[in-house]
């Protein structure tokens, strides 16, 4: 029902056990039921509900492009004509915390997967672009692909894309939460993806970048199921260290 600071909804994981687990297992393991299970079970993490889907990425959810405009401006499905960049110092010695509060340390931590990027939004060596306040429901679905175009003074360098979901400044806190916790605003990692950018071209056969030469690097990002709802907004954060 809840991970991190984030409510997602009762009894989520009964509908797991009882529409999905159960059937699957009392029919390949008791011949018991018929196979109709859909392509995919989702969890759509921002309108909180199960959906599934005959197809797998679905072909009704209409694919979407975002771009990144000048003032931090993101826009959806609308290129951007001028000539702009941006620019951040990186150093290694200042990195870029991976979570917003102390987490004791797991072989695999799992709550930054829905942390809050407000601090991370605040630093000079974060790029991060939002787009307007949404005026109807944005449902993405499927992998995501970063497609950066990027110039270094050295010679490699690590890429972070986020996607996040920025809440209203209306939100209500959650009961669950300590004080501290304001929701109002919250900006929730939805997915992520780090890149070693020698490797942009072959996993196999890493390559150097040319200091100030301009230079694709395109990656996937995991894939999703998540509704940035009507009053929210979405944001993409870019950075070159997580530690």
């Amino acid at each position: 029902s809840v991970h991190n600071h984030i409510y997602f909804g009762d009894s989520i994981s009964t509908f797991y056990q009882r529409e999905i687990e159960s059937r699957f297992f009392a029919f390949y393991l008791k011949g018991e039921g018929v196979r109709n299970f859909p392509e995919a079970y989702l969890f759509d993490t921002g309108k909180k509900e199960w959906k599934q889907f005959e197809v797998w990425p679905p072909k009704d959810v209409a694919p979407l492009r975002l771009y990144f405009g000048q003032n931090g401006r993101l826009s959806i499905n609308e290129a951007t004509h001028e000539q702009t960049k941006f620019e951040y110092i990186s150093d290694p010695s200042k990195p870029v915390p991976y979570t917003s509060e102390i987490e004791a340390l797991t072989f695999t931590p799992r709550r930054f997967m829905s942390d809050d990027q407000r601090d991370a939004s605040s630093r000079p060596d974060v790029l991060t672009f939002e787009t307007a306040i949404l005026t109807e429901d944005v449902t993405v679905a499927g992998e995501i692909m970063a497609k950066l175009k990027v110039s270094m003074s050295e010679t490699d360098a690590d890429f972070i894309v986020k996607l996040i979901d920025v809440y209203p400044q209306n939100h209500p806190n959650y009961d669950h939460n300590p004080a501290n916790v304001v929701m109002g605003g919250y900006q929730q990692l939805v997915r992520s993806e780090v890149f070693r950018g020698r490797f942009r071209n072959s996993f196999e056969k890493p390559e150097p970048f040319r200091p100030n030469e301009i230079t694709d690097v395109t990656f996937p990002l995991q894939d999703i199921l998540h509704t940035f709802k009507k009053g929210h907004k979405m944001m993409i954060q870019i950075h070159s260290t997580w530690f």
